[in-house]
């Protein structure tokens, strides 16, 4: 019997039994649904964290307290001490750091905001008027602080478009006081609306970083130090005159003893990227489990059927049917009823990816992308097919051995 044949012969089988096939099919259906939806989300979020962090710019230089994070339970490092005001002054010397061309402090912590009646939990950060340029933060309404305000404590206040529309809804906020720690800030500046972003500005409260240590969170010490190299090939080198102004600040000989770290744009982009893409192999290979049970579906409803049709199967023996001809009947059956899941599954899949997608971009107002993995559905539908082949092959074979005397006589 020809191939073509054994196709045709596989297909009139199953569209006898369309409601059997249709069932059968359905682990199939939702395990590459699944792999679809979260490969394409993952692929989203992780396409929307790296375009927030190469927004950064490409030449940021970040330098944190404390040892760096490599887990969870180095959580505490960012509260770590280890950045001081020396630090600081040592680093904006240029025979130390000639490779850098900003520098700026960065102190945060959560606080509350409140106006008359109203209030509004926010995150507060301490920074310089290098702040505006290096994150790229135009003021909407108002203006940004001065140094001279840092240097004089000014208790001055940029406010996020959300803080602005919680406290202050359509009125002016420019020129209004504010409360934050039992302190008054006065308003000097709004934000442009910027959407859900690597930090969320929108949320908010810029402060000068002097007015942030004494009066809001109480510390004399960083969380970070934020510089920028003078030139995208000057980075590295930037980066190594951090390490080795802080380590003799600190005096440190050996470089395993550091109680602070450097990390590069590029560093951070790369990091992220392989936290994402190992959390979307992880669900992704969750979801894949649905296609081992649908497979077991699908060998436990051929063996159902290869038991119906044992008439079928001594009556095609018996007109002189080999039992490769029904070995590759049932097999064919089984690809088929697999390979139409991964098709329905990628495409479902696929139409889900995008809605959700739309619905993020609207509801969550951010920059996601949907993101179809050719990839992913290739492997779906490879690995669909592989599994109709596996799971297919104990029926088909337990077919292909009956006898035909006694399949005929079967009742």
């Amino acid at each position: 019997m020809t191939f073509k044949h054994s196709i045709k012969t596989a297909t009139e089988g199953l569209k006898a039994n369309k409601a059997r096939s249709v069932l059968t099919i359905l682990g199939i259906v939702i395990g590459v649904t699944a792999i679809i939806l979260v490969v394409s989300m993952g692929q989203g979020a992780q396409n929307l964290i790296l375009d927030q962090v190469k927004g950064m710019g490409t030449r940021t230089v970040i330098v944190g307290g404390g040892r760096e994070p490599t887990g969870p339970s180095d959580a505490g490092q960012i509260f770590s001490d280890s950045l001081t005001k020396r630090d600081l002054d040592l680093l904006m010397r240029r025979e130390n750091t000639p490779s850098v061309k900003y520098i700026m402090p960065l102190v945060f912590g959560a606080s509350s905001a409140a106006y008359e009646s109203d209030t509004f939990n926010l995150t507060i950060f301490g920074v310089s008027p290098l702040m505006e340029e290096i994150f790229d933060m135009p003021v909407k309404n108002g203006v940004f602080f001065t140094d001279e305000d840092v240097r004089g404590r000014a208790k001055y206040v940029v406010i996020g478009h959300k803080v602005k529309t919680e406290l202050f809804g359509a009125d002016e906020a420019v020129g209004k006081v504010i409360k934050m720690k039992e302190h008054s800030f006065r308003v000097i500046g709004v934000l442009a609306e910027r959407g859900q972003d690597f930090f969320n500005f929108d949320e908010a409260a810029i402060i000068p970083y002097t007015t942030a240590q004494d009066y809001v969170l109480g510390i004399k010490h960083f969380n970070r130090i934020v510089t920028e190299a003078k030139s995208e090939t000057l980075i590295n080198q930037a980066a190594e005159e951090i390490k080795l102004t802080l380590r003799e600040s600190h005096d440190i000989t050996d470089s395993t003893k550091d109680d602070f770290f450097v990390i590069t744009q590029v560093d951070l982009a790369g990091r992220l990227g392989a936290i994402t893409s190992v959390l979307t192999i992880f669900l992704a290979a969750v979801a894949a489990i649905s296609l081992v049970v649908g497979g077991i579906g699908i060998m436990n409803i051929m063996l159902v059927s290869v038991t119906e049709r044992t008439k079928e199967i001594g009556l095609r023996k018996a007109l002189g049917a080999t039992d490769r001809d029904i070995l590759s009947q049932f097999l064919l059956e089984a690809i088929i009823l697999t390979g139409i899941g991964g098709i329905v599954g990628i495409i479902l899949g696929a139409s889900l990816s995008f809605g959700i997608s739309m619905l993020i971009v609207k509801i969550a107002v951010l920059a996601w992308s949907f993101s179809f993995p050719f990839s992913a559905a290739l492997l779906g539908l490879g690995v669909s097919g592989l599994i109709g082949l596996i799971f297919g092959l104990y029926p088909a074979r337990k077919a292909a051995r009956k006898s035909p005397i006694n399949a005929l006589r079967y009742e």
